[in-house]
């Protein structure tokens, strides 16, 4: 058993517990700090060349130690296809919300990025052949009803990007699908790493469409988003391990809190009263889908 699985499995519940709602909590910050990077640096640079530094940086990080542990045998998939769609999939997720908050406030990005869980919901039955019974259903219908209500359509407020952050939670839901069909049969360092590397290839065909020499201080802007998105993302998968998603579900919504704050701070945006309240649905509804879920198991 590895050093890491025993220290899992010999720390107490509810030590266990208490470090996975700090690791979630962190990677909710430190994602709202890649976010807020990006809206800054994408005003001056194309969103593809600042989603190509990041994605080279988690490339770097995720696939050095990984290959020094596992060698090439972490290549080895029985879907490669699926395991190249997943990548797809998570890049075009970040491309689309990258380009939302390009014009969208932070809070409102964030906001309606969060329906994923809901269409994660919705997408199961079709492609996973799971069972949704009626009560998730109405709550699929509520958070969407939430989105509709931050990006507040037919007002003066609304902008056509609001669409965006949804096609990045529709691509973000359809990797998810693909990570659980892939649980079956591939290890998760071969997924990450797959994920990376399939990402990055998809940006570096659409880089020189886009690119321009960056200045030092976009550049290091640039890997600054890359390093801290990666911890966000690592941080997850260690919190994963110490607590049960049921319990950390609820802590990853601080990120609404944390863009919130930093959309203010940074850019002076103020959420509109529907914002808030559209997050507030979204919310509670993926709350009680996640509820649901974990009764169901």
């Amino acid at each position: 058993m590895p050093r890491s699985a025993v220290h899992a499995a010999a720390r107490p519940p509810l030590e266990g517990a208490r470090l996975g709602i700090v690791m979630v909590v962190g990677a909710s910050v430190l994602f709202s700090t890649s976010d807020a990077t990006a809206k800054f640096v994408t005003q001056t640079l194309p969103v593809v060349e600042v989603a190509w530094v990041r994605y080279l940086v988690f490339v770097l990080l995720a696939s050095l130690p990984l290959a020094r542990r596992g060698g090439g045998s972490l290549w080895r998939t029985r879907r490669p296809w699926l395991q190249s769609l997943r990548g797809v999939a998570i890049v075009a997720s970040a491309i689309f919300f990258i380009l939302g908050l390009r014009v969208l406030p932070m809070a409102d990005a964030a906001a309606i990025n969060f329906v994923s869980p809901l269409f994660i919901t919705a997408l199961s039955v079709p492609l996973l052949g799971e069972t949704v019974g009626l009560r998730r259903w109405i709550a699929v219908v509520v958070g969407l009803c939430g989105a509709v209500i931050a990006a507040q359509p037919g007002s003066d407020a609304f902008r056509p990007a609001a669409a965006l952050p949804v096609l990045s939670a529709v691509a973000w839901a359809l990797g998810i699908i693909a990570t659980r069909r892939l649980g079956a049969t591939d290890a998760p360092a071969t997924t990450v790493l797959w994920t990376a590397v399939s990402g990055l290839f998809v940006l570096t065909c659409l880089l020189p469409f886009e690119a321009r020499v960056p200045t030092p201080t976009e550049l290091a802007l640039c890997l600054l988003i890359g390093v801290v998105a990666s911890g966000g993302q690592w941080m997850v998968v260690l919190g994963y391990r110490q607590a049960p998603a049921s319990l950390l579900a609820p802590f990853s919504y601080l990120q609404l809190i944390w863009s919130t704050l930093l959309g203010f701070i940074v850019f002076g945006a103020r959420p509109a009263p529907a914002t808030l309240i559209g997050a507030g649905v979204i919310a509670a509804s993926g709350l009680y889908t996640a509820s649901r879920e974990r009764a169901a198991r």
